[in-house]
């Protein structure tokens, strides 16, 4: 039997919409870094890195709205202060004035933050019998993973 939302106790759901919030403020602030990297990026690897820095930030920007919504299923609020986000942030920002190799070890770093953000919030919502929550966080992880092998491959 699936737990629903509705079952969590109040406490649970204040720490997983927490931990959702977190997940959120990275995957904004990733979602940025990655639309930055793909408007400044050059070098010999410009085209398929200008293809893939899109790829990121266009799933990205479906991923905020995934869980913010899935925040808002726990009665919770979802925070969407762009300030707010840029303090609670693991990932920084960065002015894009970068070589293409340091662009990638720093989408590759936001990627491995983001995949360890949501794999913590993922095992919360499990301890507490949230599956919803715990299956969103398992497919977003699988997202990170493979963005993080993808970009782990041009450092190689």
């Amino acid at each position: 039997m699936t737990q629903t939302a509705v079952a969590l106790s109040t406490d649970a759901k204040t720490e997983i919409v927490e931990a959702l919030n977190q997940s959120v403020a990275e995957t904004a602030v990733t979602t940025m870094l990655a639309q930055n990297f793909h408007w400044n990026v050059t070098g010999m690897a410009f085209g398929p890195l200008h293809d893939l820095f899109q790829k990121i930030y266009e799933d990205h920007f479906v991923a905020q709205d995934d869980l913010a919504e899935r925040i808002k299923a726990l009665d919770g609020h979802a925070e969407g202060m762009l300030e707010v986000m840029l303090k609670r942030s693991k990932v920084a920002e960065h002015d894009g004035h970068a070589t293409d190799k340091d662009m990638i070890a720093m989408m590759l770093s936001a990627q491995e933050t983001l995949a360890s953000t949501v794999a913590g919030c993922g095992e919360l919502a499990a301890n507490h019998g949230d599956t919803l929550t715990e299956d969103l966080c398992i497919a977003r992880g699988e997202v990170h993973e493979k963005f993080a092998w993808f970009l782990r491959s041009h450092l190689r």
